[in-house]
């Protein structure tokens, strides 16, 4: 079996800085026309100049045969000024702001502490701007269950900003529950959407233990129930508009998530069309698979959709062990295991 679709893009993508930058930019230029990339380096890309400079380095590590176009984000902070969202959708590259609650996820201890009180006049530019904002949905409350923290700030955060500034695009990044899914389809269409990760449509929690501790399979968020796993299926397989293909493909050093604290962050870069395909595959639903990978998410964000072609063949292929570079080694999602799918260039 074969299928011809629109080049996808990615809306959610980590691509770091410096030789880890330069070692996984080819696994996603290869099938991805474009990438809204994240801003979670150290220092932070806080500022419209540090986007530009940052998408000048990514620009330089493209390989020379890849159509490949990052669309770059600022990293809200409780100090982003109205003026740097002016700059910012001036600038012609920045394409959504991302809001990190503090300590939430990897190198997110610069983000806002309190949306309400000291950005919401930074929203309200955005919405005049029209930018989008891009919500790592959970609250940092220790005393809230990890697993029910996007729950939580559905709750006590996105539900009371759609009612005060209904005209704010937003998108909530790697949805992992039920209520998540609940939440977009209650929203308006066209201004309330969400990314989904591979992880978070074939594994739940399970995943993390079986056979012991499996680091190569811890992410922020977490995995969570099979009840939530198959909500959010049911949801992108559907057919609906509102979510669309975001990996958050998250690289870091083979030695840095095998220790005694590891970090949080799934590699898929190598699988994810892969993923993407056996779940559309195994839910009937390959006939509604280019819309997530290729149309919504340009559709949602105001973008031409992309006029290359991939092939997505039905063909064994085996994961990669690990992928050797320099400065040590990075485990891929499903490492060693054989994919049903394979993406290929058309």
């Amino acid at each position: 079996m074969e299928l011809t679709i629109t080049q996808p893009d990615d809306w959610h993508l980590h691509l770091r800085d410096g030789a880890l930058l330069e070692a996984v930019l080819p696994h996603s230029a290869r099938h991805f026309g474009r990438a809204i990339v994240m801003p979670n380096l150290k220092p932070p890309v806080t500022t419209t100049a540090s986007a530009v400079s940052y998408r000048e380095s990514i620009l330089k590590a493209i390989p020379k045969d890849s159509n490949f176009n990052p669309l770059m984000t600022l990293y809200l902070t409780d100090m982003t000024s109205r003026e740097e969202i002016k700059f910012a959708k001036k600038s012609g590259h920045v394409y959504g702001v991302k809001l990190y609650p503090a300590g939430a996820t990897t190198n997110s201890q610069d983000g806002v502490t309190d949306l309400f009180g000291k950005c919401f006049s930074v929203l309200e530019e955005m919405v005049e701007q029209d930018l989008p904002l891009l919500v790592h949905g959970e609250v940092t409350n220790p005393e809230v269950d990890i697993f029910d923290r996007e729950k939580v700030y559905i709750e006590t955060i996105l539900e009371p900003l759609v009612q005060r500034l209904p005209q704010l695009k937003v998108v909530m990044e790697h949805i992992t529950t039920m209520d998540a899914v609940k939440f977009v389809e209650s929203c308006k269409e066209g201004y309330v959407a969400a990314t989904v990760t591979p992880q978070h449509l074939i594994l739940n929690r399970n995943a993390l233990f079986q056979g012991g501790l499996q680091p190569h399979n811890y992410c922020l968020p977490v995995l969570k129930r099979e009840i939530h796993r198959q909500a959010i299926v049911s949801a992108v397989t559907s057919g609906s508009k509102r979510f669309f293909l975001g990996t958050d493909s998250a690289p870091h050093n083979k030695r840095k998530k095998e220790c005694a604290c590891g970090c949080a962050g799934i590699y898929n870069s190598l699988v994810a069309l892969s993923i993407y395909a056996k779940v559309f595959e195994e839910a009937g639903a390959l006939d509604k698979l280019e819309a997530f990978t290729s149309f919504n998410g340009p559709d949602f964000y105001g973008l031409p959709r992309n006029k290359f072609k991939i092939k997505l063949r039905k063909a064994p292929w085996r994961v990669p062990e690990s992928l050797s570079f320099s400065f040590g080694e990075i485990v891929p999602m499903f490492a060693g295991e054989t994919l049903e799918w394979e993406a290929l260039l058309n």
